[in-house]
């Protein structure tokens, strides 16, 4: 049916249960489609060559635009944090508080820093960061065919839309949620905008900006992409939902979580740095078989 879905790096638990989504989202057409996305490790690379790519928060944690002192009380705060979000073994009651707490502080450390808005482009442009390859097919298909694209990220917005407006794609059906800057009167940056979106209520977060979820009730059709598993209830704000496609890419620790994602994602890409699957799965949904 879809060529891709042959691909040696896709996993999917059920075969037969994909196949069936896919000819009902069909069937529905692509005018009740939407695509909801995390954006680190999801849209963009996990890896280049080897070598690890940044994440929004990354990005600013690798900038000239913060002091090495800085640098090193995120250092420490990732590696008494990061080893938490991981753990498979602890609930996700558990994780929230510490979650929050650690955002909490990295923002706190961050606004100490007096960071000028006008230089965030510049970092963008010297970091290593990366859209995932196929990307310009993903943005531009999605675009052409007016389907939203909705991007929730715990990250940066200020950084996740200066990455996506450099590669050409920022297009006019991209809506971002995620933490802003909110700079004073002379462009530096005094504090983080609004509630904390986090891992793990990306979708409430999202719930507050209700406007936005007006116009998408006539997509009760949903193509959900992600790599961590609280990316699944991104959707959770979405209507009356008829369908939804999950597919999770499984960027590390491969062995260890491959079974907890294929019990909860339809299709499983693991260790792929592109966008094929995506595409073709895209492609397929608006008749371009």
């Amino acid at each position: 049916m879809i060529p891709e879905l042959s691909n040696p790096s896709v996993c999917m638990k059920d075969p037969q249960r994909v196949q069936e989504i896919l000819q009902s989202m069909v069937k529905a057409g692509s005018n009740t489609v939407q695509v909801i996305s995390d954006f680190d490790m999801t849209l963009t690379r996990f890896a280049y060559k080897g070598k690890r790519c940044p994440t929004c928060h990354n990005i600013l944690d690798n900038s000239k635009l913060i002091s090495n002192d800085c640098k090193a009380q995120l250092k420490e705060l990732l590696d008494t944090y990061y080893p938490i979000e991981i753990d498979t073994a602890r609930p996700i009651e558990e994780k929230l508080p510490l979650m929050v707490q650690w955002w909490t502080k990295a923002h706190e450390i961050l606004v100490q820093q007096k960071i000028r808005k006008d230089l965030l482009a510049t970092a963008v442009q010297e970091s290593e960061a990366m859209l995932r390859e196929g990307y310009q097919l993903l943005f531009d298909h999605l675009h052409e065919h007016s389907i939203p694209l909705l991007i929730f990220s715990a990250g940066i917005g200020d950084i996740l839309e200066e990455v996506i407006r450099q590669a050409g794609v920022f297009h006019s059906n991209v809506k971002v949620f995620s933490n802003y800057m909110d700079f004073d009167e002379s462009g530096v940056l005094k504090a983080f905008k609004g509630e904390l979106i986090h891992i793990y209520n990306k979708r409430e977060g999202a719930l507050l900006n209700t406007g936005h979820f007006q116009e998408l009730r006539t997509r009760p059709n949903v193509l959900l992409l992600g790599d961590s598993l609280g990316d699944l209830t991104m959707a959770d704000g979405v209507q009356d939902m008829e369908n939804i496609l999950k597919i999770g890419f499984l960027n590390d620790k491969v062995e260890e979580r491959k079974q907890s994602y294929l019990d909860s994602y339809d299709i499983v890409l693991v260790q792929d740095e592109t966008l094929e699957v995506p595409n073709a799965v895209l492609l397929y949904l608006t008749g371009n078989k």
